[in-house]
């Protein structure tokens, strides 16, 4: 991967890593952003080890040696994230809020899924080769887009939660909710439609790192006892960081795709850090 992206890695690794100690910590998943059923056979167990996984893969990010094995258990799982959120879509298809959570975690999925491309380096005649191909980039480009739209869109439906959020010094409350909203949409339109995609991408990726630094971050430290500031500033944090991964990838051209894969292959070898 080229040096310019590896800050964008780490801040990914980070927010893993963030995930995997609070799910060690509290012994669950994230609350309605991993909506496991109560009944599910070895709940608790099961969120151990994806306490584990995550914490695990998200080190493995930092370093060239195991990079690749990280970025290949990190995509079918958050694939599996993904898939959590499909009968609550079935059962509630016209509740905004049900949309939002869908698109936060498939945002979070198509940072999976860039890290996949550029670092998997998938042994030759792979049968999942096509993953890390050119089409693949473009399929992960599309879901960011689309996703951006029902949580940009979320903002303008429930505007009073969202004015709630702004931080009170800021005058215009409901108006920064409007703007916040409709710039979400815009980030996610200019995506899906090529008006100025890297920038519109970028542009998201800027937004959610703001809301991760001025909203979950100051109620984490206010009320640390708070396991919802936690969780959500370890998820916002997540969410923002496969943004900004997804803005270092989403314009790369064939060629481009092809220098940087063979320059992550050649570097595989070093113990260095993926973020030296």
């Amino acid at each position: 991967m080229a040096r310019s992206q590896q800050p964008a890695v780490t801040l990914f690794a980070i927010g893993m890593i963030g995930l995997g100690v609070l799910a060690l910590a509290v012994g669950d998943f994230a609350m309605q952003w991993q909506p496991v059923a109560p009944w599910f056979p070895a709940r608790t167990l099961l969120a151990y080890g994806s306490g584990v996984l995550m914490l695990a893969c998200g080190a493995g990010l930092l370093f060239r040696r195991t990079a690749a094995w990280s970025a290949r258990i990190l995509f079918p799982y958050c694939v599996i994230w993904l898939l959590l959120k499909v009968p609550s879509l079935v059962v509630a298809p016209g509740m905004e809020a049900v949309w939002l959570g869908a698109g936060e975690i498939a945002v979070l999925l198509t940072g999976a899924w860039m890290l996949f491309i550029r670092l998997a380096d998938l042994p030759e005649g792979s049968p999942l080769a096509w993953l890390a191909g050119e089409r693949s980039l473009l399929a992960a480009r599309i879901l960011f887009g689309v996703a951006l739209v029902p949580i940009g869109l979320s903002h303008i439906i429930y505007v009073q939660p969202t004015h709630d959020l702004v931080p009170a010094w800021l005058p215009f409350r409901n108006g920064w909710a409007y703007l916040t909203g409709a710039g979400q949409m815009a980030s996610g339109l200019g995506v899906l439609f090529g008006v100025l995609p890297r920038v519109a991408a970028w542009a998201e990726a800027m937004q959610i790192s703001l809301f991760t630094l001025l909203i979950w971050l100051p109620a984490t430290i206010t009320a640390p006892h708070r396991r919802l500031n936690w969780t959500a500033l370890a998820i916002s944090w997540a969410i923002g960081a496969a943004a900004w991964v997804v803005a270092q990838n989403i314009a790369g051209r064939p060629m481009e795709l092809e220098q940087e894969k063979s320059s992550s292959v050649a570097d595989a070898g070093s113990p260095r850090l993926v973020a030296k």
